[in-house]
């Protein structure tokens, strides 16, 4: 499970060994020997290549992050990289060992550790109905414990009747350690990291969450758009293994305080990732990932792409 004691575990490395080997003994021969992998990256020279960046893209396949890692890789004169992975990942732990020597950053979703927590305590899945009121609860959908839905309440009191809280306070610490990795990372270990806005897979670029942007705000780095192209045409199922085929990835013109995101700029220091700073720059952080999610969009063919209303 990650949680906090594990990702307290997590060591990013600049060079990360699980990631060469990857590359030189999966990537190569699967997409240079048994399957012909065309890999394009169109406008490179935006890459910086004497500063570390967030790269945000969109997310079409499990696996559309390896191919543009392993062109860099290859080229020899861009830095290694580090992911954002969903938790859930992890559940495996062969995979999870896997993720670490990968130089990956786990960041568990608040519905993750519900349903782990509660797994953990009660030897079962959690029925999806107790899971959306549980998770409403968290949110401050309900004005008094008496609004409570009755299965809700008497399976929080089963639970011991502290279980909304110590989720709550569990996440704050695990988001906590997760910035602390993702600015190590960019900052100490010289590494890019790439984000998906999006939290989740589609072939059709979906809305996107404030994650890039709170880091970005928080630790002044350039976000760089990038539009994956195709890469669901060539992984198409669950297996890391490649078809033939042409993945085109176009990169934007980098963001920064210096230019796009000038006008969202916050002067203080914020906790990231912290329900009272998601309140209090609910504009900036927000006003950041609609110019994100719209400079992807223009990166994107037209089967990936989605419809922006204007703001």
């Amino acid at each position: 499970m990650i949680d906090i004691d594990y990702l307290k575990k997590i060591k990013l490395v600049t060079s990360p060994m699980g990631q060469q080997i990857v590359a030189a003994l999966l990537l190569f021969p699967n997409y240079r020997i048994f399957a012909k992998v065309d890999i394009r990256i169109e406008n490179i020279e935006r890459i910086p290549r004497d500063e570390n960046v967030i790269f945000a893209m969109n997310h079409t396949d499990r696996f559309n992050y390896w191919p543009f890692q392993y062109k860099l890789w290859s080229m020899k004169c861009f830095s290694y990289t580090t992911v954002w992975v969903k938790g859930k990942y992890y559940k495996n732990a062969l995979l999870a060992k896997a993720l670490d020597l990968c130089n990956l950053i786990p960041v568990p979703s608040m519905g993750y550790l519900i349903e782990e927590f509660y797994k953990k305590q009660f030897k079962q899945r959690l029925d999806k109905n107790v899971y959306r009121a549980i998770k409403d609860i968290i949110d401050g959908k309900y004005e008094s414990v008496e609004a409570y839905p009755r299965k809700t309440a008497e399976m929080l009191n089963a639970l011991g009747g502290q279980f909304v809280d110590f989720v709550r306070c569990h996440y704050d610490l695990v988001m906590a350690r997760v910035a602390e990795l993702s600015r190590t990372a960019l900052s100490e270990k010289r590494l890019n990291l790439i984000i998906f806005p999006e939290g989740t897979r589609g072939t059709q670029l979906g809305e996107g969450r404030t994650g890039v942007a709170q880091l970005a705000l928080s630790t002044g780095k350039k976000i760089v758009p990038v539009g994956c192209n195709n890469s669901d045409q060539v992984y198409t199922g669950s297996l890391p293994i490649a078809k033939s085929g042409t993945i085109v990835y176009r990169v934007g013109e980098p963001l920064s305080l210096d230019n796009q995101l000038r006008e969202f700029a916050i002067e203080e220091p914020f906790k990231l990732f912290s329900k009272e700073s998601q309140g209090k720059y609910k504009r900036q952080f927000e006003g950041v990932t609609r110019i994100v999610m719209e400079n992807i969009n223009k990166l994107l063919d037209e089967k990936h792409r989605r419809a922006f209303t204007e703001s």
